[in-house]
């Protein structure tokens, strides 16, 4: 496997960009990162972007140069309760802003967290729901990465939003997810209106997004009323300039030729595509033009910094290439899971699109 691809994979992996690179970290004090955030790339300096708020620039200035998140650890277990304490310094603050409750339960045989806004769904909401998928690299981020995106669309649209807990690698490979989210897309028709009902993920559940709505259509389910596929593409999460730039406008640089060579990085083991053959829509839907022709309205999010940018926009591009509705956000800078971060004016801006645009298509 390539360098490049192995890069791609392995941010993959992870709920943000900033928590782990398959190239050699720049080592401490590396002259080509600037105490302001600049990184110097092939005689080039790039300077933080003037378009992020000053909480953006401030952040990101912080990834670039502490990287606050370490790196993954090969046991699974560990890996899992690592990642959860970092969503939980995301949710804490979130809770704090956004008041709702949240619940567990099972779904379709399918154990979900059922959030909602506190003091209850008001009755003019009581018939819409949106299915939340976590993200986390279909290995990490149930019960955790979930909630983080659950609570601010429960407290601003005033809405029940389900959070299912699918079956992850490496216990489980491709197609579990995706069957888990439709046991509880089925359960969920029999109380629900199919165009009251919108599905949405960041990361890995961006992506599975778009395999569940081709696996509706396989199995001759209705499509839910709209969808938001977050930090990811309609056939995963690499591709273009953007997964090339991504890691080195982080910080992740290679060694300089004077630095201490170092190991070269463990080969990727089994994920949980390993045996999805990309030609698959139900794996990969765009490799089909008649599958996404099918989808319903779709709304992107992405950052310029995050390594799916790329992959997202030509995934917007051909969904209205095949007529169907499609919008795509972008921020100037922004890195992979930035909306996880709620305390960044960017991230709060997004809840907004997003919520105005389930608000828009769900039934009334």
């Amino acid at each position: 496997m390539n360098l490049r691809l192995r890069f791609a994979l392995t941010f993959a992996l992870l709920a943000s960009l900033a928590l782990l690179s398959a190239a050699p970290l720049a080592a401490q004090g590396d002259e080509r990162l600037g105490e302001d955030g600049t990184v110097r790339m092939d005689g080039v300096s790039v300077p933080l972007s003037n378009l992020m708020s000053e909480e953006a620039r401030e952040y990101l200035r912080h990834l670039i140069l502490d990287k606050p998140f370490g790196t993954a650890v090969p046991d699974i277990a560990e890996e899992r309760a690592r990642q959860d304490a970092i969503m939980q310094g995301f949710l804490d603050p979130m809770r704090r802003r956004y008041a709702v409750d949240i619940a567990q339960d099972t779904i379709g045989g399918v154990v979900v967290d059922i959030v909602t806004p506190a003091g209850g769904v008001p009755a003019n909401h009581s018939d819409r729901v949106l299915i939340n998928l976590h993200g986390g690299g279909f290995v990490t981020g149930a019960r955790s990465a979930s909630l983080v995106e659950a609570v601010p669309l429960a407290a601003l649209m005033q809405i029940k939003v389900v959070s299912v807990d699918y079956r992850m690698a490496p216990e489980h490979g491709f197609p579990a997810a995706s069957e888990d989210v439709e046991s509880v897309y089925r359960a969920l028709l029999e109380h629900y209106e199919p165009g009251k009902i919108a599905i949405y993920g960041c990361s890995a559940g961006g992506f599975l997004t778009a395999q569940a709505l081709a696996r509706f259509q396989a199995q001759g389910l209705p499509n839910p009323a709209a969808a938001g596929v977050f930090c990811a593409a309609l056939d995963g999460y690499s591709g273009g300039d953007a997964t090339v730039l991504a890691g080195p406008l982080l910080g992740f640089l290679p060694p300089t030729p004077s630095a201490p060579r170092t190991a070269p990085p463990p080969a990727a083991g089994p994920n949980y595509m390993s045996s999805a053959q990309r030609d698959d829509p139900l794996a990969y839907p765009l490799a089909s033009a008649e599958v996404i022709a099918q989808f319903p309205p779709t709304l992107f999010i992405s950052g310029t910094r995050s390594f799916e940018f790329s992959a997202a926009l030509n995934s917007h591009n051909a969904l209205a290439r095949a007529g169907v509705e499609s919008r795509f956000h972008g921020w100037d800078g922004m890195f992979h899971g930035f909306i996880y971060n709620s305390d960044l004016p960017e991230a709060r801006e997004a809840y907004a699109i997003m919520a105005d645009f389930f608000q828009t298509h769900l039934a009334d």
